[in-house]
């Protein structure tokens, strides 16, 4: 029972000390006494390994009353430095006033010299920053950038020399602007792509290069061509300008050109003749269709009526019945039937007239028809489209006048193209009535007059 008690009591033991043994945990006890010998030694270590931490830890400590008595010391120092530095600064202003108010004293009238000439300096670099002359001689609003700054300043003054050369600058830029020069410069294509190229700039208006015309992006004093280019013919010019080499060459260029070139864009931004076809849409193309069938069927009988009318009067100086025009096929008949009474034949020649008749109207119902509904279906057009137009504007509001005069200008194309059908239609059908008319009145007369030669005759 004892050994057992103490087994159990060096099992406690090393249960207690289960933190201190774990140096020892991968020698193994081989008894008892071993293993309470394993303990000791552990225990003896971790005490001298807490003596030389707590040595450690005052000797820190009296490392950092050194450190604050440092740190006092400092602050001391640095609080007197600072306080003469106030001093200094004091003194320092007031001698900056006194030099500033002798300066104001000195410069005299050259003050109000100087803001004259940063007034002056001011408008010239922003005549420059939209003058197309800026492409060929770029940089030129640096130097006045740095002039403004240094005429601004009260530590510096400006030279004779800067002075001068924004006289340059000034006479540089409104002799430029009257002339015609070419020069090689890179243009960005509307791809993206940029090309080194010969460009002609026509004073301060215009940009060409290769028959096409650029516009000025004052964001980096570059050139590009323009995505839409004017019509062909000036496009020729300009061509020829570029390859000209002497005398006088028309071409086309903006008047507006140092103002930044509005009449040029709005010009090649204005959609052509195709392109206010396409905004009409499904109706639009309904409309042409119609429109285009209608000229043809006009067309078409105005052609058949022109050789029918042609016949009829050669059979008005025949003597004979020829049976390959309106009027023939009712003489014919009437030859047939000479001894009929006047009843009888006033009814056979009535109904030859009336079969006659389907194939010399022909059409012009269809003509009378289009001539109507083709107003009609703009109509249908533009109220389609304003409908489209005003949705638009209630989702993303009216903000953008632009936006909203595009989609009702597109709303009324329709109603230009049914006016475009219609007109014509109208005149058409007139035309190709009367013809028929004329030759239906022809058959009438000839047939009133066979028929009051019978009663004559009886």
């Amino acid at each position: 029972m004892k050994m057992s008690f103490a087994k159990r009591c060096l099992a406690v033991a090393a249960a207690g000390m289960l933190s201190a043994s774990a140096v020892m945990a991968q020698e193994k006890a081989q008894s008892l006494d071993q293993l309470l010998n394993m303990v000791k030694d552990s225990k003896v270590s971790e005490s001298a390994e807490h003596k030389k931490r707590e040595a450690e830890f005052r000797r820190q400590k009296a490392n950092q009353q050194n450190l604050l008595n440092q740190a006092k010391t400092t602050k001391k120092n640095e609080e007197n430095r600072s306080a003469r530095l106030e001093k200094q600064y004091e003194q320092q202003e007031l001698d900056v006033a006194a030099k500033r108010k002798q300066l104001q004293e000195r410069l005299g009238s050259l003050k109000e010299l100087f803001g004259h000439l940063t007034s002056t300096a001011g408008d010239l670099r922003t005549n420059l920053a939209t003058s197309i002359v800026s492409a060929q001689i770029p940089g030129r609003a640096a130097f006045l950038d740095e002039l403004i700054e240094k005429m601004n300043s009260a530590t510096q003054l400006p030279t004779i020399e800067e002075i001068e050369r924004l006289w340059y600058e000034i006479q540089r830029e409104t002799i430029e602007g009257s002339k015609t020069v070419k020069f090689t410069g890179t243009v960005i294509k509307p791809n993206g792509e940029q090309a080194t190229q010969d460009v002609v700039r026509v004073g301060n208006f215009q940009l060409l290069s290769d028959g096409a015309y650029l516009e000025f992006l004052q964001q980096g004093e570059k050139m590009a061509e323009l995505t839409r280019q004017p019509a062909g013919d000036l496009q020729t010019a300009a061509a020829t300008l570029q390859g000209s080499t002497s005398g006088f060459t028309r071409v086309g260029i903006d008047p507006t050109g140092p103002s930044g070139g509005s009449y040029l864009a709005a010009l090649i931004n204005s959609p052509s003749i195709v392109e206010r076809w396409h905004q009409g849409g499904l109706v639009g193309y309904i409309i042409s269709g119609v429109g285009a069938f209608a000229m043809l069927l006009a067309l078409w009988r105005f052609v058949v009526l022109a050789g029918i009318s042609a016949k009829v009067s050669s059979q008005l100086k025949a003597s004979s019945a020829n049976t390959n025009n309106p009027l023939g096929r009712v003489l014919k008949i009437a030859e047939d039937n000479k001894g009929l009474d006047g009843e009888s034949l006033e009814l056979k020649l009535e109904e030859a007239v009336l079969k006659e008749r389907p194939a010399i109207e022909s059409g012009l119902n269809l003509l009378k028809i289009i001539s109507m509904v083709a107003p009609l279906l703009g109509l249908l057009g533009t109220v389609t489209g304003m409908i489209i137009t005003f949705q638009a504007i209630t989702i993303f509001g009216a903000g953008d006048p632009k936006a909203m005069a595009g989609g009702i200008s597109g709303a009324l194309v329709t109603t230009v193209l049914g006016l475009v059908v219609a007109i014509p239609t109208v005149l058409m059908h007139t035309l190709v009535n009367g013809r028929a008319k004329r030759v239906l009145h022809i058959l009438e007369e000839q047939t009133a007059g066979i028929i009051a030669e019978n009663a004559e005759g009886k």
